[in-house]
């Protein structure tokens, strides 16, 4: 194998004019595996920082070929203005056998995927981890890029191609001198965003070459449930709207926390607190947000208890089975309004405690007469965003 000298890709796709939104794949894996799942998983979002997962957070399509499953999905948007991903070929925790294929699918528009292949980079007896693909306007080819071993560290490999069919021999593209693992960036919109053990992080202000990279608060960004080791893409509004269209948005929402944002509100053994994400069962921090059960307002049904109400009992706040009375939907029902920590997010006022508001207390939900005169901590326990 031969060097080539050439510096690591740091962007690998274009942000063009046309770009509104923006598309991210990505796979799913909680702590103890509740949501776990290695096929191709899309989300989109308006501002590359808040997204919604599509097809209620299932996988789109999923490899047959190799070992059935895939991480560190890489999309790119080909010159042509279609669309090609890339993915490692492992399913599971573990690092496996080492694979010398990538999975690789074609896209007019992210709504549909075809000519699903299983396409092999080398015939060293080692692996392909963590694939980026970018166009090289020199060579008039795309390289797709990996880590892989060289007998003696991991180092970046490359190999080019017209038509992610047939590829060049592999040459090692770069070497730090020291191992290097899941290379590449990407600039969606406002910032980037990179794995964080079993999320993302962001950071801004998206200048690669300046150095002036700097991390958002988790309450500025929502990666897509369970989301790992993804990437993102610029799309059109068509395109955006073809893939609401075609996958669907989630029927659930999630309660996140405007002073403790890595935390989310979830149930356990019938008490309503917050967890950090990840956890397991993931499902128990979804809800369904529908009309209040008073006939105003909104209340809450867990997804993975239907049936089953957040209400509050006094002040305690519960989940509890909807028994029919009108005391209960009234407990169930809530008021939205402005935040009262910050006006963009959401504060949840009692139906029928109206002085009251829904808010944590040592990761506990209670209500409590919370208001605009509140103290500033008082204010931003009650202070929650809805977020897919």
């Amino acid at each position: 194998m031969t060097t080539v000298p050439r510096t690591v890709p740091r962007t690998s796709a274009r942000i063009s004019a046309g770009t509104t939104a923006y598309a991210f794949a990505y796979f799913t894996e909680t702590p103890s595996q509740s949501g776990a799942n290695y096929g191709l998983h899309l989300a989109v979002s308006r501002d590359g920082l808040h997204w919604s997962p599509l097809n209620q957070n299932q996988p789109v399509t999923t490899p047959t070929a190799g070992q059935r499953g895939l991480r560190d999905p890489y999309i790119h948007r080909r010159q042509d203005g279609t669309f090609v991903v890339a993915a490692t070929d492992l399913k599971g925790l573990g690092t496996g056998p080492g694979s010398q294929y990538l999975h690789i699918w074609d896209s007019t528009d992210l709504a549909s995927f075809t000519g699903y292949r299983h396409v092999r980079m080398h015939t060293m007896n080692t692996h392909i981890w963590s694939p980026a693909i970018f166009w090289d306007a020199g060579r008039r080819e795309y390289g797709i890029a990996y880590s892989s071993a060289n007998g003696t560290r991991d180092v970046l490999m490359v190999n080019y191609t017209t038509d992610f069919r047939t590829v060049s021999a592999p040459q090692v593209y770069f070497d730090p001198g020291s191992p290097l693992l899941d290379a590449g960036a990407r600039r969606p919109g406002a910032g980037a965003f990179s794995p964080a053990g079993h999320g993302f992080d962001a950071w801004a202000p998206g200048d690669v070459g300046g150095g002036a990279w700097m991390p958002r608060n988790q309450r500025d960004h929502t990666p897509p449930l369970n989301a790992k080791a993804g990437s993102t893409v610029g799309i059109t509004d068509a395109e955006y709207h073809a893939m609401v269209s075609r996958w669907g948005l989630p029927d659930w929402t999630r309660l996140k926390s405007w002073n403790h944002p890595d935390r989310f509100v979830r149930h356990y053994n019938g008490s309503i607190r917050l967890d950090t994400h990840p956890f397991d069962p993931h499902q128990d921090q979804l809800w369904r947000a529908v009309t209040g059960l008073a006939g105003s307002g909104v209340s809450f049904e867990s997804v993975n208890r239907p049936g089953h109400y957040l209400r509050h009992s006094g002040t305690q706040i519960r989940l509890d089975p909807v028994d029919g009375t009108a005391g209960f939907r009234a407990d169930a029902t809530f008021l939205r309004g402005a935040g009262l920590a910050d006006p963009g997010w959401t504060s949840l006022r009692s139906y029928n405690m109206p002085t009251h508001h829904l808010r944590h207390s040592g990761y506990v939900l209670r209500l409590d007469p919370v208001g605009a005169a509140s103290s500033t901590t008082d204010r931003q326990d009650a202070t929650f965003r809805f977020v897919s």
